[in-house]
């Protein structure tokens, strides 16, 4: 029991610091900063778009096309961290399909490249 609670005790002080020092830097930065409010900072903000014309006028598809790209390549790194860390363990079959991935993943995103779907002009 004395293991478990030492173990877990270090974890909590952590925790315990990084509640502190999050609540001492809000309100620092809270009083500390010059806050000089205006008309164009209190409205509100949408995507660039001014949020008080007609909701039905067209939007720009290159915002979806960025964003699906972003989480597909940020999907990639979810799933290298966990094979990185046990690639000592991963079989001769593990380490291959992996790689597959990692194949397939680089020949799409050269894919997307040379298709301009990176270009934003």
């Amino acid at each position: 029991m004395k293991l478990i609670f030492n173990e877990y005790f270090y974890i909590f002080i952590f925790f315990l610091i990084a509640a502190i020092l999050s609540v001492v830097i809000f309100f620092l930065s809270y009083f500390i900063v010059f806050q000089k409010p205006n008309q164009e900072k209190l409205s509100a903000y949408e995507c660039g778009f001014n949020p008080f014309e007609d909701a039905r006028m067209t939007f720009d598809i290159r915002f979806y096309l960025v964003a699906i790209l972003f989480l597909i390549f940020d999907l990639e790194i979810s799933f290298l961290f966990p094979w990185v860390i046990s690639l000592k363990s991963v079989t001769f079959f593990g380490f291959w399909t992996m790689i597959f991935f990692l194949i397939l993943l680089t020949i799409g995103f050269i894919y997307e490249w040379f298709k301009g779907a990176l270009e934003w002009e």
